[in-house]
Parts: C-alpha cells; sequence; structure tokens
C-alpha cells in the first residue's frame, strides 16, 4: 500500500491496543502524519458494541473486541473544503448556502467535504449537527441543519409531508413550454415536477424556469427534464448539448415553512440565484 493509492482497511481488534494510530500505521503501511489527517477529515470508523462512529483522535485506545475501518482516499482527502457562511442561526436549527461540491452528507471514505462538518466546524464543535434534507453534490443552494434530536425529528417530517416548500430554479437547453407538469415515476416511485418558464434567451437557446416537486426522489429534477427534452445546462450526468463551464445550473433558491419553534411562516429565498448572487433574505 502506498500513500498515493485507495485503500480499504477492516480489522478485529484481538488485543487491546494503546494508540489507534500506531495500529493503523501498522496494518496499513501508511505514513502516520496521513493516517492523522484521514482521521481529522472521517475516514476512520471505530464500531464498539453495536455502534459505529467515525474515530477522529488519533491517540484513542482501542479494546478488544472493537471493529476499527479505514476508507483511505488521497483524491478526496486532498480536497480542501470552501469556508461557508451560516445565513441564519435559530438555535434550534440554521439555514445555510451549500456551494457546488459540498456534499449534503458525508461517505465512508470521510466528510469534511459535507455541510454538516463544515457547520461543525464553524461552530468550534460546540454544537450537534444533523443533516435533514439533501441536494445532489453539483447543486448549490439552501439547506437546514438541526442542532439537536428532537429538531432533526420534526424538520425530518415536515420535509416527507411535504411541510416544507422546496422552490428551485434552473437554466435548460432549449426553448422549454411555459409551463408544464411532469409525472413519470422514478425507480419504481412516483415523481411529479411542476415548472413554469421565467424567460428564454434566444441567443443562447436556454430557458429559466421556476421548479416545484413532489416526493424528491434521487435526480429528480434534472431526470425529469431530460426526459422532455431540456435538460439542465452543465449536467455531467444527463442530457446531450447541454456542457458549459459554468457547472449544474440548477439552485435550491427557496424555502418556506412553518417555524416549528416559532410557529411562524419562514420564507427564504435567494434573490437573482443566476446573476452570482449568494446572499439571502428572510422573513
Amino acid at each position: 500500500m502506498t500513500e498515493n493509492s485507495k485503500v480499504e482497511l477492516k480489522r478485529e481488534i484481538e488485543q487491546p491496543v494503546a494508540c489507534a494510530v500506531d495500529y493503523l500505521a501498522q496494518e496499513s503501511g501508511l505514513p502516520k502524519k496521513r493516517l492523522k489527517d484521514a482521521m481529522v477529515r472521517g475516514a476512520v470508523w471505530l464500531i464498539r458494541g453495536g455502534q459505529e462512529r467515525r474515530l477522529r483522535r488519533a491517540t484513542s485506545p482501542l479494546r478488544k473486541g472493537d471493529r476499527v475501518e479505514l476508507y483511505y482516499d488521497p483524491a478526496l482527502l486532498a480536497l480542501k473544503p470552501p469556508r461557508l457562511n451560516c445565513i441564519e442561526d435559530r438555535m434550534g436549527y440554521s439555514l445555510w448556502y451549500k456551494t457546488a461540491g459540498v456534499m449534503s452528507q458525508g461517505t465512508r471514505f470521510g466528510d469534511h467535504m459535507s455541510l454538516p462538518r463544515i457547520a461543525e466546524t464553524a461552530f468550534e464543535n460546540k454544537r450537534e449537527v444533523f443533516p435533514v434534507h439533501r441536494l445532489d453534490r453539483e447543486t448549490r443552494g439552501l439547506m437546514l441543519l438541526a442542532h439537536n434530536r428532537k429538531m432533526a425529528a420534526q424538520l425530518s417530517r415536515l420535509f416527507q409531508e411535504g411541510a416544507i416548500e422546496k422552490g428551485y430554479q434552473a437554466v435548460v437547453l432549449g426553448e422549454a413550454p411555459l409551463s408544464g407538469c411532469i409525472d413519470r415515476p422514478l425507480d419504481g416511485k412516483s415523481a411529479t415536477t411542476r415548472f413554469e418558464r421565467l424567460e428564454y434567451d434566444p441567443v443562447r437557446n436556454t430557458s429559466l424556469l421556476e421548479i416545484r416537486i413532489e416526493h424528491g426522489r434521487t435526480h429528480q429534477i434534472r431526470r425529469h427534464l431530460d426526459s422532455i427534452g431540456h435538460p439542465v445546462m452543465g449536467d455531467p450526468r444527463y442530457g446531450q448539448g447541454n456542457k458549459n463551464r459554468e457547472g449544474l445550473l440548477l439552485v435550491a433558491h427557496s424555502l418556506r415553512f412553518i417555524c416549528p419553534m416559532r410557529r411562524q411562516a419562514v420564507d427564504w429565498t435567494l434573490p437573482q440565484p443566476f446573476v452570482g448572487s449568494d446572499s439571502s433574505k428572510s422573513s
């Protein structure tokens, strides 16, 4: 194994280990410095008593019967997370603007490029952070994070019940209809996407759409729009003739719901999401 190779290592601990990073270095052959960095970035897991968690402290002892797993991807670990700012903090939950390239959740190979971990770091690891919904990695826009388990359950339920209205805007290829409803199952499950055309650019042959969805299946907007011949511009996976240099032109630009704490209507909207403005307004 080399420090430039992808490594997956899974070990059952047969005898107590005084220092996790020493054990991992011995078993993997990777330098301790690289392993410490991988641990901080969430690439090492500890399974103990049926529960698993990311093991970040290099000097942590390991018990007999523990299971330790290393998922080392040098390409992922080399990425530097952007500095994101919290738009509004309501203590029980907070609102963030996720940029393209940032994940909604971490993977087995790490979480330093995920919004929840970026938020934990911004809060100096003094706040619990729970993701309650997802955006594709390439999609930018507004996301909520909960800061206790009760709030996470409440917000998750609101999303599942459709009580949180999510608004999207996308720039798509071609002259899209003035309005439309795409009601086509995805992966064997119901999925509905409604849209209105806000403008058409004949020079670029692109349309700007306002979009609402039901169900929220994987890549729903991207797959549905591609299915009617108007793929999202810059989509790396779906569509033909829609490539560009700007990346995926899909933004989650609004969230509307009743605040579970204040029992008041909340309406957050990104003004002009395709004019390069990352600011937002709330009411």
